[in-house]
């Protein structure tokens, strides 16, 4: 495959970027983080799936990589999201750390922040993530970061002229990069903060509360956001992390950070690209404080696990898009198996397109198979499955002569329970439907004719679905008989509704045998 910077995929670009800004290093680290304040959902995904498919550029170049992501859990408990129980509860508990506030789901999750925590952490090896946690609250509360403070803390005017470059209203002299939770009421109410020298806090709380403490000691001051961001960079030595729009638009806090990096800890900061918001297809953009949100575990009960790699592997960062779970889900499934299809060179393309999609499918794979898996089409299977009443094993006996490996055995259930998951749950009517036993609807005379007629070719060798439709559309010519009514009696007789699946390839799949007899019946 040629290397040109138009032909590499957008993820290889960016680990040359790393490599050529940092230089030649034994080890690079990637980044992403969270606020755990309310449901993660797949906006915040994007953003761990985008330094995953980075951290896989860099190993494509041979480096080792070490991917960390932070749980800010140690941030304030700014605002109750709508679909959180017990708000009056939470809403007592504003201006605390995300930890102190307990589980309100009642799953007795050590805290709030754990319940937050604890799906995507179980979720995110299914996608073939595991990144190395970090609990701020930790960090934090075992005073790790006290020499990043000091060193804030004493350039506190270097701090305050970047941030001011962005503010409306510059940052009064008293001001300090840092607030505290108080002792005595737990919340950052603090009306006045001192800087005494060395590792010295003063404090004054709106709950009469005040004291001095030494830092190194109580892990109970925080840095402010773009102080923090940059102190942790260099704490970590944070080469490429990425981040939405807005803290990548003018002023924003990816710039102002990888400045107050470089003035205050003489560390460049990390490469990044932003991305972009991804939506709810007709509902809007994902925001846990609305409640508007589709978690991972979500996603996994429609979306195959490679599928939903692709989905963030074949877009860039910077397009916009929606998650769907309506007839959309159809299309993804055939798409990323014409990808599957093109890598293992079973479909013909030109050469730009064959590298372009194979590494695209590289990148979607959790784990990449020897050869191509069987690959049971979506819109088949939700046929297949409820001819055979839902029963998985039943329709693995259907296709027993296709399913030759333990790969193809494994891809096969966990996309039956996608096909199950999405017709209980997002599927329209029309896809819904179950085989009759007993033929209990009314026809006239000329549609019982030609049921009567097509139970006769059923009889008989039939090669395939397009010679069975062929015969069926013969009948209806030599009964003078619109084809609309004729597969209208014919669904009727078989699912008791006027319309279903391809009528000749869906009575190849419940048995001729089957349907000549309800046929015959009428």
């Amino acid at each position: 495959m040629k290397q040109d910077s138009e032909i590499l995929h957008w993820a290889d670009q960016a680990a040359r970027k790393v490599v050529g800004e940092h230089g030649d290093k034994d080890k690079y680290t990637v980044a992403a983080g969270i606020t755990p304040s309310g449901t993660i959902h797949m906006g915040n995904f994007r953003e761990i799936i985008t330094q995953e498919l980075v951290k896989r550029g860099l190993e494509s170049l041979g480096k080792k990589v070490r991917f960390i992501y932070s749980w800010d859990d140690f941030d304030v408990f700014r605002k109750v999201p709508k679909n959180m129980p017990k708000k009056e509860l939470l809403k007592s508990l504003l201006r605390k750390p995300i930890t102190t506030v307990p589980d309100t789901f009642g799953c007795n999750h050590d805290n709030y922040a754990r319940h937050n925590e604890i799906e995507l952490e179980k979720d995110l090896p299914a996608v073939g993530i595991s990144p190395e946690f970090i609990k701020q609250s930790k960090m934090y509360g075992e005073c790790k970061y006290a020499k990043g403070i000091k060193k804030a803390l004493e350039s506190k005017d270097k701090i305050k002229a970047v941030l001011d470059k962005t503010r409306k209203e510059p940052l009064g002299k008293d001001w300090l990069p840092v607030s505290v939770f108080c002792e005595k009421c737990g919340k950052d109410t603090v009306s006045k903060i001192e800087y005494k020298g060395d590792f010295s806090l003063y404090y004054e709380c709106e709950c009469g509360h005040k004291d001095t403490f030494d830092f190194r000691k109580k892990g109970i001051a925080k840095l402010g956001w773009r102080t923090d961001w940059a102190m942790r960079w260099d704490f970590e030595k944070v080469n490429f992390e990425s981040a939405g729009k807005d803290h990548f638009a003018a002023g924003g806090s990816f710039f102002s950070s990888k400045e107050i990096c470089k003035k205050v800890y003489d560390y460049d900061g990390p490469s990044g690209i932003r991305y972009e918001w991804i939506s709810i297809k007709g509902q809007g953009q994902f925001a846990s404080s609305s409640g508007l949100v589709i978690t991972l575990k979500e996603m996994l009960e429609v979306y195959e696990p490679n599928i939903i790699r692709w989905f963030f592997a074949s877009t860039r960062p910077t397009a916009e898009f929606d998650i769907s779970f309506d007839l959309d889900v159809l299309k993804y499934y055939e798409d990323f198996d014409r990808c599957e299809r093109i890598y293992f060179k079973k479909e013909e393309v030109d050469e730009k397109e064959l590298g372009k999609q194979k590494r695209i499918y590289e990148l979607s794979s959790v784990e990449l198979p020897k050869k191509i898996p069987f690959q049971p089409g979506f819109r088949h299977l939700t046929t297949v499955l409820q001819v055979y009443e839902k029963d998985v094993k039943k329709a693995a006996e259907f296709f027993k002569e296709d399913l030759k490996t333990k790969e193809d055995k494994e891809r096969f259930e966990v996309r039956c329970n996608c096909v199950l998951n999405w017709l209980e749950k997002y599927a329209p009517e029309e896809f819904k439907f179950s085989v009759q036993e007993k033929v209990n609807v009314k026809l006239d005379d000329k549609q019982k004719e030609a049921l009567h007629k097509a139970a006769e070719v059923l009889k008989k060798s039939v090669k395939d679905d397009k010679e069975l439709h062929e015969k069926f559309y013969n009948i209806c010519q030599e009964l003078e008989m619109k084809p609309g009514e004729f597969f209208k009696a014919a669904y009727l007789v078989l699912l008791n509704k006027e319309r279903g699946p391809r009528l000749a390839s869906f009575i190849l799949t419940v048995g001729k045998k089957k349907v000549a007899e309800l046929f015959g019946k009428v």
